[in-house]
């Protein structure tokens, strides 16, 4: 295999698959009881698995069930993250476009005016306002025939994972055409009788009201939220006894094409652009670029989707790199079904199971062998680790050590009663460890029921049990393993 990731020059990557590196799996060794002791002063239940390797030469330092398959929550995105770089080159873009199928003669373009889009993950507000003044600078004034948006460039998926209440903004609806991470802002004051609301388009210098998601007040306990997708619209009531003086939160959208097309509309008028209501292209017409917006590089979009966790840029993301390998997926599942043929192919991990790119799914398992291995084959000096963001040890009353000698680049992960932290430690001697620790409680993850997953009761605390847990056992690594 010439190179396994685009852009990676680590020796891993020049060698034959049976002679690729992988973490050798032997017994822990007389300190394991020191884990353990961590294991129970953290008070979890469940299941933990954890493997602990030399990150240069795969041989395997500590593990505790090193094959049991867990949810890797998030740290599924960095899984995706080498996937996206094995299919796209690094300075891959998204771009969207504005056409005129037809000349534009007088400021009149004679014919239809067209929104495609590629799928471009961080489109916001603030990116359509330029395109909206880039129409008006090329001279457009009018169009004589329809206002299209285009979104077939990937598959309209209405959310990421089912199982998620349909109120949570991190569960979004994808497609071709995405705006401000497919979320709206709905917005609440008290007025004299009831109260005023409002859902926007809200980005740094924009506000624009939106029209094709709609919010009612309806007095009630609960629940809180509830969606019905209506006549075109993303239909909303809210129980008024949560609503308080006044108040914002974001919701997600499942519209996203329509929603941009909207909002580019509403931009251009405000440019004396008057666009006619927009209609859906079924496939993607032919004309003439007036104006484009090309997105930040693969690399910055993958540092920032590690960062913040973004889902909806996981997916995007990863389906736009099937599509590059030759595949076809129209859910989020088939491309995760290549990605795990891919991981199977390159690095002969079989085990891991993927039913999509952000980890939010809760039917994906992976064992700590299997992410390690994979770490280890992405390489210490490799295309990964300089993406992950820094992760810092904790002082005694919990506070971040931002100058402790033990430095670690990771990618944390958390569901409900389901943690996990992945990725690279540099002990304060130089030695570099690879790592990836995953817990959970599937018993009390299981007895959720669709409405309680947003706060279950207990989930907060168990989460930051499990966060320090895994801390703990690095600083623990980064002692006893150091050169």
């Amino acid at each position: 295999m010439a190179c396994l990731l685009a852009g990676a020059a680590d020796r891993a990557f020049g060698l034959p698959l049976s002679h690729s590196p992988r973490p050798e799996l032997r017994p822990a060794g007389p300190v394991a009881s020191g884990a353990d002791a961590l294991i129970e002063a953290a008070r979890l239940g469940g299941k933990i698995g954890f493997v602990v390797a030399d990150a240069r030469t795969g041989a395997v330092l500590e593990a505790r069930n090193p094959i049991l398959r867990l949810p890797p929550a998030s740290t599924a995105k960095a899984v995706t993250t080498l996937y996206a770089l094995a299919k796209l080159p690094p300075d891959y873009r998204f771009q969207t476009r504005v056409l005129a199928t037809g000349p534009v003669r007088g400021g009149r373009v004679e014919g239809d005016l067209v929104l495609a889009g590629t799928g471009d993950p961080v489109l916001d507000t603030d990116t359509l306002a330029g395109l909206a003044a880039g129409l008006k600078a090329a001279g457009v004034r009018e169009v004589a025939g329809k206002f299209r948006y285009f979104a077939g460039a990937l598959p309209h998926l209405k959310v990421i994972d089912p199982e998620q209440p349909d109120h949570v903004s991190y569960n979004p609806a994808v497609s071709g055409l995405n705006l401000n991470f497919n979320r709206v802002l709905f917005e609440w004051h008290r007025a004299s009788a009831g109260w005023d609301v409002t859902m926007d388009a809200r980005s740094n210098s924009y506000r624009p009201r939106v029209g094709m998601s709609r919010m009612r007040v309806v007095n009630r306990q609960s629940p809180i939220y509830t969606y019905d997708d209506r006549a075109g619209t993303d239909d909303w009531t809210v129980a008024s006894a949560v609503l308080g003086n006044g108040g914002s939160r974001w919701l997600p959208v499942r519209k996203p094409a329509l929603y941009a097309a909207e909002v580019f509309q509403t931009l251009a008028r405000s440019h004396g652009i008057v666009l006619p209501a927009p209609v859906a292209a079924p496939a993607l017409p032919q004309g003439a670029v007036i104006v484009a917006h090309d997105s930040p590089v693969l690399r910055e979009l993958l540092t920032d989707m590690l960062k913040y966790s973004t889902n909806m840029t996981a997916e995007v993301i990863g389906m736009t790199a099937t599509y590059a390998g030759g595949g076809h997926p129209v859910s989020l599942s088939g491309s995760a079904a290549a990605m795990n043929d891919w991981l199977g192919e390159t690095l002969g991990i079989r085990r891991a199971r993927f039913v999509d790119h952000s980890g939010l799914g809760s039917g994906s398992r992976i064992a700590a062998a299997d992410m390690v291995k994979l770490l280890v084959a992405a390489g210490a000096d490799g295309p990964l680790r300089p993406l992950m963001k820094p992760v810092w040890l904790r002082d005694a009353k919990g506070r971040p050590v931002k100058d402790h000698p033990v430095r670690i680049r990771a990618k944390t992960g958390t569901l409900n009663f389901a943690s996990a932290l992945t990725g690279y430690v540099t002990t304060a001697d130089g030695r570099e460890l690879a790592f990836a620790t995953f817990m959970a409680d599937e018993e009390r993850r299981a007895k959720l029921d669709r409405a309680s997953r947003e706060r279950p009761k207990g989930g907060r605390s168990w989460a930051t049990r499990a966060r320090t847990l895994q801390l703990k056992l690095i600083e623990r690594w980064a002692t006893l393993y150091g050169a």
